[in-house]
């Protein structure tokens, strides 16, 4: 699940810098307000690639995807994209673990090989 997830976000880092980019031409946006939204949301996209395996990661990662859809308002463009990895998370986290589980139960197999 980890290298799913961590796959996923780090997507979003860069899809998040490429919207600051974008929402740096309207006018009624500072710069530094919005590098701030910008960069401590790209530095939670760093931050969850580790802590997605960890209790309350996953709930993390789906916060940022409402954020992510949110930041529509500002950039229209990111309800599509926010969509779109909303459904990307949700593949990673869904995937992943049923990738966990199966090597699990080959790992279970070949120990009492």
């Amino acid at each position: 699940m980890r290298t799913l997830c961590a796959s996923t976000l780090i997507g979003e880092f860069f899809v998040i810098g490429f919207a600051g980019l974008v929402a740096m031409k309207d006018p009624d946006l500072s710069t530094s307000t919005v590098w701030t939204v910008s960069g401590i949301a790209m530095f939670l996209c760093l931050v969850l690639c580790g802590l997605v395996t960890r209790p309350g990661g996953v709930a993390l990662g789906w916060a940022l995807q409402i954020g992510l859809i949110a930041s529509g308002f500002v950039v229209p463009t990111m309800f599509f994209l926010g969509a779109m990895f909303a459904a990307l998370w949700w593949a990673s986290v869904h995937y992943g673990r049923k990738i966990d589980e199966a090597k699990a139960r080959f790992a279970a197999q070949a120990d009492t090989a």
